[in-house]
């Protein structure tokens, strides 16, 4: 495969365009990449307004009627309820796998089956989540790349 980079003037929009002969899995990883990127999330740390980019956040969760998201070492809060989120986040890589959680599948590292019909994800910065059995079909889903309800 060929990689271009072309510099525009800055009175022209950026384009990125993938010519392929067919969509395959990695095509479809590239373009979600480049979708999550695009998008950022108005956080607050300590009392600090914090802008991060969707795709350093590896799961959202509503605690105590709170909303935080993590990323590899950090957390954040956001001013949004889990369902606003979760409206925000569709189309993109994010997935809800409980009752207060969202997940982004880009951050999984591996999935295995766990008990009473639940599954636990091994995210790459070593952190577990359980995947309630409730979620575990759409979770199937959405890695086979088919829309989730």
């Amino acid at each position: 495969m060929e990689l271009n980079v072309k510099r525009v003037p800055n009175e022209e929009p950026e384009v990125l365009e993938i010519r392929c002969h067919k969509v395959t899995d990695d095509i479809e990883e590239i373009i979600s990449f480049v979708k999550s990127r695009q998008g950022q999330l108005s956080t607050m740390q300590e009392g600090q307004r914090v802008e991060i980019l969707l795709v350093d956040i590896f799961y959202a969760e509503s605690v105590d009627n709170r909303l935080f998201v993590y990323t590899a070492k950090d957390n954040y809060e956001v001013r949004l309820k889990l369902y606003e989120l979760e409206d925000m986040l569709r189309g993109k890589t994010f997935i809800r796998v409980q009752k207060g959680m969202l997940l982004n599948l880009m951050k999984i590292k591996s999935i295995k089956p766990a008990l009473s019909g639940r599954y636990t994800a091994l995210l790459k910065n070593g952190e577990q989540i359980v995947i309630s059995r409730k979620y575990v079909l759409d979770l199937k889903s959405a890695l086979k790349g088919e829309e989730t309800r």
